[in-house]
């Protein structure tokens, strides 16, 4: 399977760094950059779009609920309208950015809690397919690539919407094909079964955390900029999926 690499980046604030953005960069094919909401600020957007327009790499926006000291994993009650304006005013920040930087935003992907909760509440996940059906260009949505894709794929069709499905390298599984809550154990994994892990997903597989089979068909493959070994990880799962199974 051919499946593009993409890491959460631009998640710093202020004074403050988190990851390692120039030496991820070069690594993968899609940036999903904070929009000021769960982390990043103006002048690290810029400056993550700068860097994602040399390495050419996509830039997507990564949105979430306005939880910028909890880091956007706190679930908040956010419905309708109101949730449509705060997606739509992330994207507006990083498009601005990346326009007036001759670079361009082409997909959307939810962050922390509001990724998780659309995943299993569908009134949720229709709020956020409407407010980037609503953009004023086409943009794609990432979501969860899990079993029951076909239900999503429907619900997008009404909107007109063209989805991007995602795994995860560097998090554990639950049985029913949702990441694993980082309360629990085995959410994160380390380098060695994020590389095994990669290498499965990219044949079409993924097993829980209790060693249950999983088939799902992603278009893309996420390493959390945050986690402690993403550079090592990105290495390791870069050359793992350039080298050709003996």
């Amino acid at each position: 399977m051919s499946i593009k690499l993409n890491c959460d980046l631009g998640e710093g604030f202020g004074a403050y760094t988190m990851g390692r953005d120039d030496e991820i960069m070069p690594l993968i094919d899609c940036a999903n950059i904070a929009c000021g909401y769960h982390g990043g600020d103006p002048s690290i957007m810029r400056k993550t779009v700068l860097l994602a327009k040399r390495h050419k790499v996509e830039i997507g926006a990564h949105v979430a609920y306005p939880d910028l000291q909890g880091f956007g994993r706190r679930s908040m009650d956010l419905r309708g309208q109101e949730l449509i304006d705060c997606i739509q005013y992330q994207i507006s920040a990083l498009d601005g950015i990346a326009r007036t930087n001759g670079a361009r935003v082409t997909y959307v992907k939810p962050h922390g809690a509001l990724y998780n909760d659309m995943s299993t509440d569908p009134e949720l996940e229709r709020t956020v397919m409407q407010a980037i059906a609503s953009w004023y260009r086409p943009l794609e949505l990432v979501m969860l690539a899990t079993p029951k894709d076909k239900k999503s794929v429907e619900t997008a069709f009404d909107y007109g919407l063209s989805l991007r499905f995602e795994a995860f390298a560097d998090r554990g599984y639950t049985r029913s094909g949702y990441l694993v809550p980082r309360t629990k154990p085995g959410a994160v994994l380390g380098v060695t079964a994020a590389v095994a892990q990669a290498k499965a997903i990219a044949s079409g597989t993924v097993r829980s955390t209790k060693g249950h089979k999983l088939n799902i068909l992603p278009d893309t493959l996420c390493v959390h900029g945050d986690t402690p070994e993403a550079l090592e990880m990105l290495k390791a799962i870069h050359l793992a999926l350039q080298t050709p199974a003996d």
